[in-house]
């Protein structure tokens, strides 16, 4: 069963997303801020992170930085800031996919399906040069 972390601060969004997940299947973990979200993308090793932008303390660029040095797991933004600003900021920061808050159920699942898909195809292939010396 693959694992999702999810780290918003806002309980009901948490809330939310952790039912639509666990119904479809896969194992979540939550974390209400960037720090404990970091500790736990340490620990538990998720196949999927999906992470705020917005939130006190550590927000979450900074926490996908802190990620990115430890995980090489997908990492999904949902944000309430949508302009072209904050999505460049978010892919900067190591993200791999943002979405706008409100969003729909299907757009999530969708979403998470072709990270995860993704994630799971291209992680452990040679790259691009090594195929080719290897030809």
């Amino acid at each position: 069963m693959k694992k999702i972390l999810i780290v918003d601060d806002e309980l009901d969004i948490v809330e939310s997303l952790k039912f639509v997940l666990e119904v479809s299947g896969y194992v979540c973990y939550t974390a209400f801020n960037g720090e404990d979200g970091l500790r736990l993308a340490k620990e538990i090793i998720p196949d999927l992170i999906i992470l705020d932008v917005m939130m006190p303390g550590m927000d979450g660029l900074e926490a996908c930085r802190g990620i990115r040095r430890v995980s090489n797991a997908p990492i999904l933004f949902l944000t309430a800031k949508s302009a072209e600003r904050d999505r460049i900021n978010a892919y900067e920061s190591g993200g791999d996919d943002f979405l706008s808050k409100p969003f729909s159920q299907d757009e999530l699942m969708a979403r998470v399906s072709s990270l995860l898909r993704r994630y799971k195809e291209y992680r452990g292939k040679p790259d691009a040069a090594l195929a080719i010396e290897n030809m």
